[in-house]
């Protein structure tokens, strides 16, 4: 089961509860679910007892044996533990991993996308100046990733290189005319006076885009060099090395095949955030969030790295080409990333 499918899962739970006249409540659109946090247990943990206590006019606790009792005989969850105030923590067949993968290669670059249009109309607006336009675009794919439509506008004509070298496209120029039901006005620190130029799209996009909107960018040398102490370097190189292993596991006659990889606990707890740290980096118009989820699902796929491929005279096995699929997923979700910071993902590095 993969977390948009608990997702959905736990409303089903809540609708359940609804209909059989134990809760009073509206079924909410959505329910987050993350890996448990401090005091949690399981694969994944769930706020929405907490969420719906005061609407149902219940204790949050209530409300989290009500859903649990539902949530225990679901398909493909082996046990539901209430933790703290209300925290539902879930536990799922040992072969969600495998369904993790498989949704995520399914996807492809597109998994932690919305289904479809989400209703919502958002009217972004930047002042005349780099770092606004640069995290002005990356929060309108952000947003439309998750099914807003969106319209961008600043205050004047964004410079040539801008465009040119980093990419940058806005709607509109001025003021927009009629308000949009959501209005934004995108204002992070400004840059120091430099030029982008010389750094090139890729790092510059990065140096803007990494540190928090409230928190100043440094535009130095720092960002292209090749080294891990760089994490643009680190993200780029991690994504050059899935599609590597996926040419030379071609060369070797075998393919991608998902598996169960427990020991592979911290990559795939990684993988499976990725939907909420695409989502909350949309919500929050926050692309600093996105640029560390890359790095942390980069950093938790090179341990992997050496054991995809066979050795010597070794042959594929299951296990091979589980790790070999999972390496895979975890190339797609980086590419994902980057695409939607506008950051090239290079095939070779």
């Amino acid at each position: 089961m993969t977390p948009v499918e608990l997702s959905r899962t736990v409303l089903r739970a809540v609708r359940r509860a609804v209909d059989e006249g134990e809760l009073s409540v509206t079924v909410p659109g959505r329910a987050v679910v993350t890996p448990p946090g401090p005091g949690g247990c399981g694969d994944y943990a769930t706020n929405i007892a907490l969420q719906l206590a005061r609407p149902a006019g219940q204790p949050p606790l209530r409300v989290a044996e009500i859903l649990r009792s539902r949530l225990a005989d679901a398909d493909g969850v082996t046990g539901v533990v209430v933790t703290g105030p209300g925290f539902l923590n879930i536990s799922l067949r040992s072969e969600s991993s495998a369904a993790l993968v498989e949704e995520i290669l399914r996807r492809g670059q597109r998994y932690g996308y919305a289904d479809g249009p989400s209703g919502q109309v958002v009217q972004l607006h930047a002042p005349h100046e780099v770092r606004a336009v640069v995290v002005m675009d990356v929060v309108a794919r952000l947003l439309r990733s998750q099914g807003a439509l969106v319209r961008t506008s600043c205050e004047a004509r964004p410079e040539p290189a801008w465009v040119d070298v980093l990419g940058v496209r806005v709607d509109a120029y001025g003021r927009p005319g009629a308000p949009a039901p959501l209005d934004v006005n995108v204002r992070p620190v400004p840059a120091a006076p430099a030029d982008p130029v010389p750094l090139g799209r890729d790092a510059t996009r990065w140096a803007l885009l990494r540190p928090a909107l409230h928190d100043h960018a440094r535009l130095t040398d720092d960002h292209l060099v090749q080294r891990e102490s760089n994490p643009l370097f680190r993200v780029r190189y991690a994504y050059a090395r899935t599609r590597a292993l996926s040419r030379n596991a071609a060369d070797l006659g075998f393919t991608p095949d998902p598996g169960a990889l427990p020991e592979e606990a911290p990559l795939l707890t990684a993988l499976a955030d990725h939907p909420r740290a695409l989502a909350q980096a949309a919500t929050h118009r926050t692309p600093d969030r996105l640029a560390r989820h890359v790095v942390t699902v980069a950093d938790a796929v090179v341990p992997l790295l050496p054991s995809v491929l066979p050795r010597g005279d070794e042959k594929p096995s299951a296990a091979h080409r589980a790790r070999l699929a999972l390496a895979e997923a975890a190339g797609a979700v980086l590419a994902g990333g980057l695409f939607l910071l506008g950051i090239d993902a290079p095939q070779h590095l």
